[in-house]
């Protein structure tokens, strides 16, 4: 596959997670080209017909009955993957780590013979650390609660040791090092807070759910707080 022929998928792979247009300028920022040449690379696509809608100016968006056929990996990637599975084994939960083994056997199920030695071959592994911060919540529940956008109640105890209870929409989980960090808007505060996952003494999933609200939402707490302050509630 060539360098341009390898661009164009990866650029039609980009459009189909997306859920709304994207510009131009986003999608060429993403690859680390010009304006013009994603211009020109989704014209080309448009005219061999993969369904993209839209116009320079305005946006772009894939029409989700779309498939991309299979895909084929070389040997860097077949690494990230083995990898990634690893950290995913030994950084999160059971439960979590069940998805990932099941999802690497589809990939595995797709492959061919040669592409199966060299994954039986990857040389990286990410083992278990003694200074992994344990949790006591459920960490797949917790998941699933930033996915379905429902809100939690946990007891907390923040680094002096004061014990608050919260009501918080989950945004987003991140990983630093051997923390978890629970990335939320916080009603008893009105304010994003992150959360360490080894702090939560309880958790409770909430049956309200929770809908995007400008200055509540993600995009408005990248936007606003850096993840560099992101180890302090």
């Amino acid at each position: 596959m060539s360098r341009r022929s390898d661009r164009l998928f990866r650029i039609v792979n980009f459009l189909q997670g997306r859920r709304r247009a994207v510009t131009g300028a986003r999608i060429a920022d993403e690859f680390g080209i010009t304006t013009r040449t994603i211009y020109r690379d989704i014209q080309d696509l448009m005219l061999s017909g993969i369904p993209i809608s839209g116009e320079a100016g305005v946006g772009y968006v894939l029409d989700r009955s779309f498939t991309l056929p299979p895909v084929q990996f070389d040997e860097d990637e077949l690494e990230s993957l083995v990898l990634g599975l690893s950290m995913v084994s030994s950084w999160t939960d059971e439960g979590t780590a069940s998805v990932a083994r099941q999802a690497m056997g589809k990939i595995k199920a797709m492959l061919g013979e040669r592409q199966r030695e060299a994954l039986h071959g990857v040389a990286l592994f990410a083992p278990p650390s003694a200074q992994k911060m344990p949790w006591v919540i459920d960490f797949s529940g917790l998941r699933r609660a930033v996915r379905t956008r429902q809100k939690i109640s946990i007891s907390y105890q923040d680094e002096h040791g004061a014990h608050t209870q919260r009501t918080v929409r989950p945004l987003a989980m991140a990983f630093f090092g051997s923390t978890w960090l629970l990335l939320g808007w916080c009603e008893l505060r009105l304010a994003f807070r992150n959360f360490r996952l080894d702090r939560m003494e309880e958790m409770t999933l909430l049956p309200q759910t929770f809908r995007d609200e400008a200055g509540k939402r993600l995009h408005d707490y990248l936007k606003d707080m850096p993840f560099r302050d992101s180890l302090r509630d």
